[in-house]
């Protein structure tokens, strides 16, 4: 895990990397919040297989598999109370 400053910079840094060169990137992580920012379109894996993919909005917004919701669930949220 990366503290948050490293973080930042390093997606800073892969986004210019990206806008220099015209080019994809896959990124592989269990950070929803680095998957929001960064994505344009995502797949969710479980059991290694893929169970959901499509734009970020489509996918976090209506989620279609039990898997994603569990994930989305998770997520800390300001408008919810714990």
């Amino acid at each position: 895990a990366l503290d948050v400053t490293v973080q930042a910079q390093i997606l800073d840094l892969i986004r210019d990397l990206q806008k220099e060169f015209g080019s994809a990137v896959i990124i592989i992580t269990h950070d929803l919040g680095v998957v929001a920012e960064l994505s344009d379109d995502i797949l969710v894996m479980y059991g290694g297989r893929c169970v959901e993919r499509g734009p970020v909005d489509e996918v976090f917004y209506a989620p279609r598999h039990p898997y994603t919701w569990g994930l989305l669930g998770s997520m800390p949220r300001i408008d919810r109370e714990e």
